[in-house]
């Protein structure tokens, strides 16, 4: 078979490369560090930024954490997260759906690593471009919201499949909009086998100590 255009294929192939490389050495830096690397991945509206501001407020004084924080145009959400209290960082992705390795690895200098435990990359609402790039993290978490549905697993299999953690957000709202959580786990487990699911609400509070067990890195 012939292949339409070999140049774009080639030049895809190596970008992956580059960002291959420039993730491991992220890696190696934060684990030396002894920081926990957690690459947050959703799409627009599913509560990244809501669990976030939930996570630093209950974990304050007992886990330092920090974010790097994805988007293409605004300051928002790392002005969100500061209000409580933890160090946010803007990476401003522009045209870019998406981090990639480079982009964390020049905002890595502006935190204390040496005093971290866990830094969230918040990476932009997107659940296809955000798969292909490794940032150099400990643990990638996809998002689900209740109210999305419940085929985005099906219809965005790669993104799932990359998952360390599922996480099922806004199941205050489940009832209300109909959600069909058996058919949704089962989607999930068809996109990425035996893949922990967590069931939570960053509103009520149901289902967060779960997530913070696995922010310390205390289950899979």
């Amino acid at each position: 078979m012939t292949v339409a255009n070999p140049r774009i294929v080639t030049v895809r192939q190596n970008i992956l490369k580059a960002n291959d490389h420039t993730a491991a050495e992220n890696r190696a830096a934060l684990k030396a560090a002894g920081v926990r690397a957690i690459n947050l991945a959703s799409s627009p509206g599913a509560g990244k930024t809501a669990l976030l501001e939930r996570t630093l407020r209950d974990l304050a004084g007992q886990v330092s954490m920090a974010v790097a924080v994805g988007d293409l145009a605004t300051e928002n959400d790392a002005a969100r997260l500061r209000q409580h209290g933890a160090q946010a960082e803007q990476i401003v992705t522009g045209t870019i759906c998406h981090l990639d390795a480079a982009m964390v690895q020049a905002v890595l200098p502006r935190f204390d690593l040496a005093g971290l435990e866990v830094l969230f990359l918040e990476n932009v609402g997107n659940l296809v471009c955000p798969s292909s790039y490794d940032l150099g993290e400990a643990a990638r978490a996809v998002l689900i919201s209740t109210t999305e549905g419940e085929d985005k697993p099906l219809k965005y299999p790669t993104m799932f499949n990359t998952a360390d953690v599922v996480v099922i957000t806004k199941m205050d709202l489940a009832d209300a909009v109909g959600f069909d959580r058996d058919l949704c786990r089962e989607n999930i487990d068809r996109a990425r086998p035996g893949v922990p699911v967590i069931e939570l609400s960053s509103r009520s509070g149901a289902g967060l100590d779960a997530w913070f067990a696995f922010v310390r890195g205390e289950r899979a």
